[in-house]
């Protein structure tokens, strides 16, 4: 863990802090937009796909069947290494009385292996629930993932990450994190998804609309 934690204050300055690695993330970040990466992912209107992924403890869950219990909000994440996905969780946090008052939960899908969706369960006090992406394969699915390119890969490893052990495969796939509102039926109310992973959904909107799909349950 204190490794862990040495790694995360090391990327957070060369990410935060560093223009270099600013002006690297800028050019990277216009290529997938250029590319269009996450054009295909699930859109307000479209039922979201019932995914079926092991959680923290290695036990199944059906997206379809928790939703069926009331709105979920799903975020695909980067990982615990990632300083905005830190940033995103810790926002939750702080957010997440309030989602539940609102009447819903919060399922977090990370491709992180080894014990990873452990510390971010605990990150989140055990008030999400954390799925494991396992190959990146719902990322995949989604239309989330695309290749980081040999530069990425190489400069993350000089600055001590290595995703292959990270994610326990060297195909050097990263995730495009997004945040999607589902409602009890599975239909995607809400898609946020930006091929610039510094940029985040507001979980004060979600909460928002969370609670109007709630409220809307309630009177039918």
């Amino acid at each position: 863990m204190e490794q862990t934690k040495r790694l995360y204050e090391k990327l957070q300055y060369c990410t935060l802090e560093n223009a270099e690695w600013t002006g690297l993330y800028d050019d990277f970040v216009g290529r997938l937009t250029m590319l269009e990466t996450g054009h295909c992912a699930p859109e307000p209107g479209m039922r979201f796909p019932d995914l079926q992924l092991p959680d923290h403890k290695g036990r199944y869950q059906s997206l379809a069947a928790l939703a069926a219990t009331g709105p979920l909000v799903i975020s695909f994440i980067r990982g615990g290494w990632c300083p905005w996905c830190r940033n995103e969780l810790e926002s939750w946090l702080d957010t997440m009385t309030a989602l539940e008052a609102a009447g819903g939960r919060l399922v977090v899908i990370v491709g992180e292996v080894a014990g990873r969706a452990d510390r971010i369960e605990a990150m989140l006090d055990g008030r999400a629930i954390v799925l494991c992406d396992v190959d990146h394969g719902a990322a995949l699915e989604l239309g989330l993932a695309f290749h980081a390119g040999a530069d990425l890969v190489q400069r993350y490893l000089k600055a001590g990450l290595d995703l292959a052990d990270i994610y326990g495969t060297d195909a050097g796939i990263l995730p495009v994190p997004a945040t999607f509102v589902i409602d009890t039926r599975s239909v995607v109310r809400y898609a946020f998804v930006d091929p610039d992973f510094r940029v985040r959904a507001e979980p004060a909107e979600m909460v928002s609309l969370v609670r109007s799909l709630s409220q809307a349950d309630s009177t039918t």
